[in-house]
């Protein structure tokens, strides 16, 4: 086999610093394959973002205000399949539609929005107050919106290793902003070495995982949060209260699809005291730390996966 190099390339996708880290027989061949995966990330952000007026997602929230309907294409298709699939599984916990609570919750500021409030966007909250048969997606309350941030960066982590895969990369790891994908061993077949951070002390490891293989994503109050009267407040936001969840802190799954892990770590948050449960029963490998700090899960056990 020829003698391969390691090369690492950095990026921001999605509000987030990135990483293609890969062994290729020559810099071009790995700045080939990693060109064409970020090629793609910026392709999905540019069709999905909910920042820019531009993307798809912006233009089937505006039909989605009018209580309106659109076509959708193949890919689109199958992220709203996905997320169907998720809010069944969770009990309608997971829900696209609930991004609009951003509307009352400002983590920026030093406020708490009323349940007056909450209770108005809550209106407009719920994938069974819309129609999916694809192709086909209507709206059935004015001012709906959908968002697909719990998806759709996961869900670029696996195409873009999968494109490395296709440009001939066996040893790699795709890394959007903690969501990660491993493309294959090192080549001597050690592991990566993945760090997840403890929720309340960003700069601690918690466990360092042992990846050959497989997909890696994380979901936890850290990210935004706001802390009022010793209270504090996170993004996870129930779709049903419209208030954040307080019972766990982080959770940490290890699968096979990033897109699965991150949705399954996200729920297993929205499952409050029921998390640790659900996640045993899905089966499989996670960690978990709840707001007092105690933790478990099978990642605990063996950090080789």
């Amino acid at each position: 086999m020829a003698h391969l190099k390691y090369y690492q390339f950095d990026f921001k996708a999605m509000g987030s610093p990135c990483s293609i880290q890969l062994y290729a027989k020559s810099e071009k061949r790995g700045r080939d394959a990693a060109e064409m995966a970020i090629t793609d990330v910026n392709r999905l952000e540019a069709l999905y973002s909910r920042y820019r007026a531009d993307s798809f997602l912006s233009e089937i929230n505006r039909v989605a205000a009018i209580a309106g309907n659109i076509t959708v294409d193949e890919e689109t298709a199958g992220l709203l399949d996905y997320a169907a699939t998720c809010y069944q599984q969770s009990d309608g916990l997971f829900d696209i539609t609930s991004g609009i609570l951003r509307q009352a919750w400002n983590f920026k500021s030093s406020q708490l929005p009323t349940n007056e409030e909450i209770d108005r966007i809550k209106e407009k909250i719920g994938w069974n107050q819309l129609v999916w048969k694809r192709p086909f997606l209507s709206f059935g309350v004015p001012g709906m919106e959908i968002d697909f941030g719990g998806v759709v960066k996961e869900y670029a982590v696996d195409r873009a290793a999968a494109l490395c895969s296709d440009a001939g990369i066996r040893h790699g790891v795709v890394n959007l902003g903690g969501d990660i994908k491993i493309i294959g061993s090192h080549p001597d077949d050690s592991p990566w070495r993945i760090a997840i951070r403890h929720p309340r002390h960003p700069d601690t490891a918690l466990i360092t995982l042992l990846l050959r293989a497989g997909a890696v994503a994380s979901s936890g109050d850290y990210e935004r949060c706001i802390t009022i009267n010793g209270m504090r407040y996170g993004h996870v936001l129930n779709p049903k209260t419209g208030w954040p969840v307080r019972h766990m802190a982080a959770v940490s799954i290890v699968g096979e699809y990033c897109v699965v892990a991150g949705s399954a770590s996200t729920i297993g948050m929205l499952k409050e005291e029921q998390g640790s449960e659900w996640l045993s029963e899905l089966g499989l490998p996670y960690l978990w730390v709840d707001v007092s700090g105690n933790t478990g899960g099978s990642l605990l056990e063996a950090e080789t996966v």
